[in-house]
């Protein structure tokens, strides 16, 4: 009965998409009805599940005895879903004010909701290849979201996604088969499924194949070029699943790979986990510098997000319960930032029509409740403390320190580096916001504020809020994630 109760989550939103595509609505308003009503039914089901059903993993389909369709729930699945939940319903009410007036609003709407379910399934799913099957779906449904606006820069930019993360896939495909072959349930396990398995070089390398390829949506170097370029799509999409759902997987996946898969004990200390750390620690800094260079407001977050994925990734590949604890809460903790931080500069270029870093000169006397909003998130993604992204950025650097290894510290010196080209790409927006220097007011003579209403603003507000709130009361949440890193 509770993979049935899963299943229904995960098909709740998949279904209803697919419903959508087809049916004609009367107006958009019935639409969004339509849409916000899925979404909050999905999330009280998933928050049913998360409160109640517990057991072991259910096989829904089996190909061989090893290659299996299995969903289950525990806490590190647990944990994203009741993120992704309580994110999806919100962020559709910007959405709804951001594409009021866009004709295509049936097929943009219907992707959008449908990955909301292929989402669910990586959370719930008990395999590699479950996981794999619903990270491809994911893959697939947010093909058209990238190339919605259908011109040339839209078409290029879904190219591209679909060059970098199908072709991540196959890499990733390898060492799901070796894995679910070698493995002795089949299912995940913290720890790892291998056992006593002898792993040997090969194995490594497998695990390499599935770190880069699974990576490819954490946008690890040099498979990071999707990112950017997807940033073209509408900014719910930049947001919701390129902020948060679709890099977010990645590091999800990863951590699957690592923790309930191969196992941690057969990688701390070998080469692999070396050239994970190097290129993790190598991203976070690149990415930051093209990010202090660039100077479109939208790809400057992206490229801060490739950095911070990375931050993630340094902590999982640190192979110990803090670095994955650590690694867990930036997963958490800058999602709720980024998400804000994109909402925010989406309402600019949305209302405004301008997009790049000298048209922010003075906006925020026009827009005083977004840029405020996006100054507090500034300060979080650069680690202030008493805001989120103190607390996870902290305890990266304490479990890089304890490991007392030579990538470790070089991971550390990487992490500073990056915090610091975080707080000149960060805030040079709110600088040149809120002080524009003489002649340069891009908003001189403009009394009128614009901010898009109450739609747009309720989730900058709440999502501004949650930053403070974990920031001030990190403890349960915590909590919580050294229970998943303890194995419970």
């Amino acid at each position: 009965m509770n993979s049935l109760y899963l299943l229904i989550a995960i098909l709740i939103p998949v279904v209803c998409g697919l419903l959508s595509l087809r049916i004609r609505f009367r107006s958009s308003h019935s639409l969004h009805i339509y849409i916000e009503c899925v979404a909050i039914v999905t999330t009280l089901v998933v928050w049913f599940l998360l409160l109640h059903v517990t057991g072991s993993d259910v096989i829904l389909y089996e190909f061989t005895p090893r290659f299996t369709i299995q969903i289950g729930l525990d806490r590190l699945g647990k944990l994203y879903a009741g993120m992704v939940s309580l994110m999806w319903p919100i962020v559709l009410l910007y959405t709804f004010s951001y594409m009021e007036h866009d004709s295509r609003q049936p097929s943009f709407l219907g992707f959008y909701i449908l990955t909301y379910g292929a989402t669910l399934g990586v959370c719930f799913s008990g395999n590699l290849l479950t996981m794999f099957i619903f990270f491809e779906m994911l893959s697939f449904s947010t093909l058209p979201l990238v190339a919605h606006y259908q011109d040339h820069e839209s078409m290029h930019a879904a190219r591209v996604y679909a060059a970098y993360l199908f072709g991540g896939a196959t890499l990733g495909l390898a060492s799901v088969i070796v894995v679910t072959i070698y493995g002795r349930t089949g299912h995940f396990i913290y720890g790892g499924d291998l056992g006593g398995v002898q792993v040997e070089g090969w194995v490594r390398f497998i695990f390499l194949l599935g770190f880069f390829g699974l990576g490819v949506k954490a946008a690890i170097f040099p498979m990071h070029k999707w990112l950017p370029a997807a940033s073209v799509a509408p900014a719910p999409v930049t947001a919701l699943l390129h902020a948060v759902a679709v890099v977010n997987t990645g590091v999800f996946a990863v951590i699957r790979l690592t923790y309930y898969a191969i196992g941690p004990a057969h990688l701390r200390g070998s080469w692999a986990q070396t050239v994970a750390i190097l290129f993790a620690s190598f991203t976070l800094v690149y990415a930051a510098v093209i990010a202090l260079r660039e100077r479109h407001v939208k790809r400057r977050l992206a490229y801060s997000t490739v950095s911070n994925l990375s931050y993630m990734l340094f902590g999982v590949m640190l192979l110990s319960p803090q670095g994955l604890a650590a690694g867990t809460a930036h997963l958490v903790f800058h999602s709720v930032t980024k998400i804000t931080l994109f909402l925010c500069i989406g309402s600019f270029m949305h209302h405004t029509g301008k997009e790049y870093l000298s048209d922010v000169n003075g906006a925020a006397k026009h827009m005083p409740w977004t840029f405020a909003f996006y100054t507090i998130s500034a300060l979080s993604l650069l680690g202030v403390p008493l805001l989120c992204g103190f607390v996870s950025k902290w305890r990266l650097l304490l479990a890089g320190a304890e490991e007392r290894t030579v990538p470790a510290y070089i991971g550390l010196g990487a992490l500073i580096i990056a915090a610091m080209l975080c707080a000149v790409y960060g805030l040079a927006v709110s600088v040149r916001a809120y002080f524009p220097f003489k002649g340069t007011d891009q908003f001189a003579g403009i009394a009128k504020s614009d901010e898009g209403g109450w739609r747009m603003l309720v989730p900058l507000s709440v999502f501004t809020a949650s930053q403070i709130f974990f920031g001030l009361f990190p403890g349960p949440i915590l909590d919580y994630i050294s229970k998943i890193t303890l194995g419970m």
